[in-house]
């Protein structure tokens, strides 16, 4: 098999003016062989409202590996997905990026399914700043999603798997609409995306060397779990750090110490302390002599110690109580706080 980043093959591409490959695309790396066809998968329900399927590809490394479809956040409300495709140009197969826009751009043609029949997309739709879903050709559990509609006119019967653009594959040219969408404003995958794409280049059940161009359902489901293990760890990691900087959120409280419970008692006696503090300090600078100095001195000390509030000690016991204290310095005067089927089938 054959992989190279080929400037001369690029540029011999553009000078023929092949629609698939025209100047306004990400074009990556080139490969001598054709990618699989696209397998047959079921796609998994989306986790919440406002994420939009993008679907599963065969990216390359040292050898071809599927990226499985997964459901993405979009970066930005209105905006669409534009899978990649792979393009032929007479020697070599060429990878164009997939991209985020207001509008869907060319993707070779390609049955990618659910939604993706070749042309536009039709699993969903953008209502202000509401993203509903066409239940018609997107798999959605409507006991948790309600923002839904039904239109089987769209609905494509086109059974093809091809996964590339060119002989033996899909022979659609971009139309005018299409063109504009890629010149268009656009922003490319999103981390999470590039993400998954990582995750599946390290995963050998996913590469076609493996599974003979043939994921097993499996494997996906694998490294879905493992993807959403990475997203929980990460929210929580953010969680409890957002917590432990806030003094008055609910970690504090948590942790039951005298300090939380007591925070606006103490506040009133730290103030009172350092006020105490501070008078007493300005009455010995005023009054000191140079006969009276040692006495003076014996005599303030106690003052200091006797005005110091009782709770202060408490508030250096652990993380939780220096914690707290971070915060009440922050805020001095605040008052209160189903079955497989086939990419085409029912697209």
């Amino acid at each position: 098999m054959k992989m190279k980043f080929s400037t001369v093959a690029l540029a011999a591409l553009l000078f023929a003016g092949l629609s698939l490959t025209s100047s306004f695309a990400q074009i990556g790396i080139s490969v001598g062989i054709a990618p699989p066809a696209i397998p047959i998968y079921e796609q998994p329900y989306p986790p919440a409202e406002g994420y939009i399927w993008t679907p599963g590809y065969w990216a390359y490394d040292s050898d071809y590996y599927w990226v499985p479809g997964v459901w993405v956040a979009p970066p930005r409300v209105g905006f669409l997905w534009t899978p990649g495709y792979w393009g032929y140009n007479g020697s070599n197969y060429f990878f164009n990026d997939g991209y985020w826009g207001p509008t869907v751009g060319f993707y070779g043609g390609i049955n990618y399914g659910y939604g993706y029949g070749g042309q536009g997309y039709y699993g969903g739709e953008w209502a202000g700043n509401t993203f509903r879903y066409n239940t018609a050709v997107t798999r959605v559990n409507t006991s948790v999603i309600h923002n839904t509609y039904v239109n089987k006119q769209v609905v494509n019967n086109n059974r093809s798997r091809a996964s590339f653009n060119g002989p033996g594959g899909t022979t659609a040219k971009p139309t005018a609409q299409e063109q504009a969408a890629a010149k268009a404003e656009h922003i490319p995958a999103t981390s999470a995306q590039q993400s998954r794409v990582e995750a599946a280049k390290k995963d050998p059940a996913l590469h076609a060397a493996n599974n003979h161009g043939k994921p097993k359902a499996d494997a996906i489901k694998a490294l879905d779990r493992n993807n959403e293990a990475q997203a929980g760890a990460g929210k929580a990691k953010g969680k409890v750090g957002q917590e432990a900087a806030n003094g008055n959120s609910a970690f504090g409280h948590k942790q039951g110490d005298a300090t939380t419970r007591t925070k606006g008692s103490q506040n009133n006696a730290f103030g009172k302390a350092q006020s105490a503090e501070a008078h007493a300090s300005h009455t010995a600078r005023t009054h000191r002599t140079n006969t009276a100095a040692t006495a003076h001195h014996a005599t303030q000390r106690p003052q200091i110690v006797s005005h110091r509030p009782q709770g202060v000690p408490t508030r250096q016991a652990g993380p939780a109580a220096s914690t707290h204290a971070k915060g009440q310095a922050a805020q001095p005067n605040k008052k209160k706080k189903p079955a497989n089927e086939e990419p085409g089938g029912g697209h």
